[in-house]
């Protein structure tokens, strides 16, 4: 049954203080949680409160606890660290600090907090929100707050926002800060690959998590490196050895360097520290390699935030008020995190227990568990890590006589190389032989079709574009000669990594099965385009490092007018008439307005934006940013905006206009696509080998129904093959976009942090749900 929608105009924040702090350490992105908090708060009409340097803040009191307006949280969306300090409390952690932190916050009548920080941050909070009765007693008491101060405040809500790097918080799947993390770490590695492989050398790369190795996990996934030692998962017994064999065989087939990748808190089987310096040692005196250490430190919290850093944030953030505004005397303390792509609110505590159990399960060398209690998204890194690093000796692989080929279609997206070489090495690991179709459909029809091996795509998973080329032509005019290539080079089964034109390929060689044997064989689809436009998926390979770039972009933009009060800048993205770039665009990179074709306006709108422009030059910040998807509208072109805005704006404001066009597809592919490309492509693979089996008989493959051809998708909370066919009604064919979109319920959070009255749907939200413990076995391979 259909939920009910529900909006948020019915919960007010009137008579209500609002707190919001940072804790412990700082991590990219923790600005524009603070930002929308500051925000719905006044929205809401609540009084929100800075609690500068963290409890020592708000133990200390005076100055440190202020209120803030509108203005106050303008242009800090795109800095990194936390603005508003951050610090570590040893009078917190006492009682009479605590007494002293609730006599200062009663004093501001606070009595919701967000509190922006780690697991020790959390769990203070929790603390501080259990001994708040006995803290107001005492505080009566003592006579520093009359009887009716503490029955007006009686009780305290806490609602938590996790800022790691480290990604170390059990029950959300990513903590603000770690993506903006692996984009610096991936920096470094890609920028140390050109410089190594000039002098063959090893590099030895030193990550953070003292007690988490997601960081190093995943940048070992994303730049294929050729070991990684994390705490949760020690290296075997005599690793020094399978390590060094392992170097020295990519060395004999002619890599010219390595890249081994440690996390700060590694360790071996017996709890023993592998350092770097160890590691350097041991390749030097067993190998005679060149190596060199490189220690990342605090260049990882570092920089600017990702577009995916921003975007959580600021969601997080504004579910933080909806829940303090939704809180009462029983509700306990909640943190708000992500599941899939879902926004979810979770109790504290256990999230808090979950994360002890498994430093516990260090400790007491029970690693499996480790892994297991991280949650199922480490897990599958870590297998997919495994199955793509270390190449098995022919006599260890299973045979399995079926040939899979791998083509591109569409335009180029980054992260397709990534994800063709997890295919590859998949597939044959799986026991296929693997085929790479040169060209897409146009390419296959013409039988550029060739045999692909394991060393063939070392190093692609950095590298952006299409290395095996791609173009948009459909197949129904190459029938024929595709259907005498498959024949030809007896292919079993085909994974397609692409866009629209991908999915309407598949279809067009679906209908196609009653004429052609030929294509009664397993096929699937991976998304990926930067229009982030596939129906059945909700994130496509290509968006994020697209959505990085015009995020990137407006930064800089914005900054040129720093200097130049008072002005407008008009920016057209890419996505066809989808308006995904557009809209999250502008709420990564803290827009006034995105004019997207799903959501129509008209003249008044525009009208209404130059207006609501005029009032914002009034204020302290003096400059305007709008997006405006590139077929938005067919009359009201960028060109038209632009004119528009001009001439109603002047003498007010002047305007400046950017088509941002094909540098959107370029680019090397973000942490996030490779990380995404390389685990939903692997798992694609695994599916046709299941097929493979299921429709093998008589010594030869015959697949007609629909669930043989699918595409895989992240719907939410979890990757889902669906058959293509099934996917028609889903469809809008005219405009080539989905005919429900989710990040268009995201649309209003845009407006809300840019001032504009709007409706919010947030039947999604206010479920308080509990932390799951993943069972062995549970997981999914990929």
């Amino acid at each position: 049954m259909a939920q009910p929608q529900k909006f948020f105009e019915n919960l007010s924040g009137a008579g209500k203080a609002i707190g919001v702090l940072t804790s412990g350490g700082d991590a990219q992105g923790m600005n524009a949680a603070v930002r929308a908090v500051v925000r719905m708060g006044i929205y809401v009409e609540a009084k929100v409160y800075f609690v500068h340097e963290g409890y020592q803040g708000m133990v200390d009191g005076g100055d440190n606890i202020i209120e803030v307006s509108w203005e106050s949280v303008s242009s800090i969306l795109q800095v990194g660290g936390t603005v508003i300090g951050s610090a570590r409390c040893k009078a917190f952690r006492s009682r009479e600090g605590r007494l002293q932190a609730a006599y200062n916050l009663i004093q501001k009548g606070i009595t919701n907090l967000c509190v922006i920080g780690g697991d020790g941050s959390l769990t203070g909070a929790n603390l501080f929100r259990e001994e708040w009765s006995g803290l107001l007693e005492e505080l009566v008491k003592n006579g520093k707050i009359a009887p009716a101060a503490a029955k007006e405040h009686s009780h305290l809500n806490i609602v938590g926002m996790v800022g790691s790097i480290d990604n170390d918080f059990c029950g959300t799947d990513m903590t603000i800060g770690t993506d903006s993390a692996l984009h610096r770490i991936i920096e470094v590695v890609d920028a140390i690959m050109t410089t190594a492989q000039s002098h063959q050398r090893t590099f030895v790369l030193e990550v953070m998590g003292r007690h988490c190795g997601y960081l190093a996990l995943v940048s070992a996934l994303a730049c294929g490196a050729d070991w990684v030692f994390i705490p949760e998962s020690p290296p075997e017994e005599d690793w020094e050895n399978n390590m060094c064999v392992k170097l020295s065989e990519n060395r004999a087939r002619k890599k010219r360097l390595n890249i081994i990748i440690v996390s700060e808190g590694a360790i071996d089987r017996q709890n023993n520290p592998i350092t770097s310096e160890k590691i350097k040692d041991l390749v030097v005196s067993r190998l005679g390699f060149d190596t060199r250490v490189t220690i990342l430190g605090h260049v990882q919290r570092g920089g600017t935030p990702s577009a995916f850093d921003r975007i959580l944030a600021s969601r997080m953030g504004v579910e933080c008020v909806l829940a303090l505004l939704e809180a009462t005397a029983e509700t306990p303390a909640c943190v708000v995190s992500l599941c899939g792509n879902q926004a979810v609110r979770l109790p504290l505590m256990e999230c808090v227990q979950m994360t002890q159990e498994v430093q516990k399960a260090m400790d007491e060398r029970r690693f499996e568990d480790a892994v297991r209690l991280r949650g199922r998204s480490f897990e599958n890194n870590l297998n997919t890590y495994k199955l793509l690093s270390h190449k098995k000796n022919i006599s260890e692989l299973p045979k399995s006589n079926f040939n899979v080929a791998v083509l591109n279609v569409g335009a180029p997206a980054a992260g397709m190389n990534g994800a063709v070489r997890s295919a590859v090495r998949v597939g044959i690991t799986e026991g296929h032989k693997m085929f790479a179709v040169n060209d897409g459909f146009e390419g296959f029809a013409k039988g550029q079709i060739k045999e692909i091996r394991w060393g063939d795509v070392g190093g692609w998973t950095g590298q952006g574009g299409s290395i095996l080329g791609t173009k948009r032509t459909l197949p129904a005019k190459y029938f024929d000669q595709i259907a005498e290539q498959i024949r030809a080079n007896s292919i079993n089964a085909l994974l397609v990594i692409g866009g629209f034109e991908a999915y309407l390929g598949l279809m067009e060689l679906t209908v196609a099965r009653g004429k052609y044997d030929e294509f009664c064989i397993p096929m699937v689809m991976v998304p990926a385009t930067v229009s982030n436009n596939v129906p059945g998926s909700d994130f496509s390979i290509g968006a994020d490092t697209a959505l990085n770039t015009i995020t990137d972009t407006c930064d800089r933009i914005k900054q040129s007018a720093s200097g130049t009060k008072r002005r407008v800048f008009i920016i057209e993205t890419m996505g066809g008439y989808c308006g995904y770039l557009s809209n999250m665009g502008g709420l990564a990179a803290g827009a006034d307005a995105a004019y997207i074709f799903e959501e129509q306006f008209d003249i008044r709108e525009l009208q209404a934006n130059v207006e609501h422009l005029t009032e914002k030059m009034k204020t302290s910040i003096q400059r305007g940013l709008v997006l405006r998807n590139e077929n938005s509208n067919e009359n009201y072109t960028t060109d038209f905006i632009y004119q528009l805005y001009s001439e109603e704006g002047k003498g007010v404001f002047d305007c400046r206009k950017n088509v941002l066009g094909h540098m959107q597809q370029g680019g090397a592919p973000s942490p996030f696509d490779r990380n995404f490309g390389t685990k939903i492509s692997a798992k694609a693979v695994q599916w046709i080998s299941r097929k493979l089996k299921e429709t093998y008989r008589k010594g030869r493959i015959f697949a007609n129904t629909d669930d043989s051809v699918c595409l895989l998708g992240m719907r939410r909370r979890a990757l889902v093959f669906q058959p293509v066919m099934q996917l028609r009604d889903e469809t809008d064919f005219k405009h080539r976009i989905p005919k429900e979109q989710w990040w268009l319920k995201l649309r209003p959070l845009m407006k809300i942090l840019a001032k504009y009255k709007t409706s919010y749907d947030i039947s999604d939200a206010g479920q308080l749900e509990h932390v799951r413990v993943p069972r062995p076995k549970e997981s999914e391979a990929i």
